[in-house]
């Protein structure tokens, strides 16, 4: 029987787990590695990227996952996301969910800006005739009218991520997740890129949202949830988690 998440929630997580199966054996011999995968001898090891993680997100709120490199950040947005699934615990999501973990991933080089606004556009099940409608607020939000059609490799990583940002956003998600989105790209963009999540949030949107910046956390989230090495470290009030973190 799948739990009933409350109304005013967006994401419950509970007793979280994700693990991860790797070789136990580190041999460098390629033949004795052959070997032992042939005949099933390799023994493999757990490697729980997450665990025991639980917080919990209302509709309109906002979180920020600090913690440093390889502490899960990433694994968890995946989980939220359903491209990965809990070995323990759970997770319970009330919405649509709009990742954006690697902007423009999905994009296809040798297609111009415009084609891809059509591929990215579809992937986030839009269809053409919606992406047709916010066709130029998206090229003028992302700021490409010049370059829309350029192939995407030509682009810099920061007209890739503007893009990527614009079409995610051109209609309003009920849950945006968002892996290190202002990193890239020059200043105002981002303050662009933050003010329309402060308006997406004052109208119902949830945001996850991934960063070194404590400083961005800061400006973005109510809370935040810190992680280190798959384990939950602090959760609440975003000053009283960063400040802890900070001071570690």
């Amino acid at each position: 029987m799948n739990p009933i998440i409350p109304p005013n929630k967006a994401i419950i997580a509970k007793d979280l787990g994700v693990r991860f199966q790797i070789p136990a054996s580190r041999g460098t011999d390629t033949k004795d590695v052959l070997i032992r995968k042939l005949s099933r001898k390799d023994p493999m090891k757990d490697i729980w990227a997450l665990r025991n993680i639980n917080f919990d997100l209302e509709i309109g709120q906002s979180i920020g996952i600090i913690g440093r490199n390889g502490a899960g950040k990433s694994t968890l947005l995946k989980v939220i996301a359903r491209v990965l699934k809990p070995i323990e615990g759970r997770i319970i999501v009330q919405g649509k969910v709009f990742p954006l973990l690697e902007l423009g991933a999905a994009f296809m080089t040798e297609l111009s800006g415009r084609e891809n606004i059509y591929l990215y556009g579809n992937l986030l099940g839009y269809t053409n005739e919606e992406i047709t409608e916010m066709y130029g607020e998206i090229v003028n939000f992302a700021e490409l009218e010049e370059f829309i059609e350029t192939p995407v490799r030509q682009y810099s990583s920061g007209m890739v991520a503007r893009l990527a940002f614009a079409i995610a956003t051109a209609v309003q998600p009920e849950i945006l997740l968002a892996d290190e989105i202002l990193s890239v790209g020059d200043g105002a963009f981002r303050e662009k890129c933050m003010k329309r999540m402060d308006s997406y949030m004052g109208s119902g949107t949830s945001v996850v949202f991934v960063s070194h910046s404590i400083e961005q956390v800061k400006r973005i989230c109510q809370y935040a949830l810190w992680i280190e090495r798959g384990r939950q470290v602090m959760f609440g009030p975003v000053n009283d988690v960063c400040a802890a973190y900070t001071a570690a």
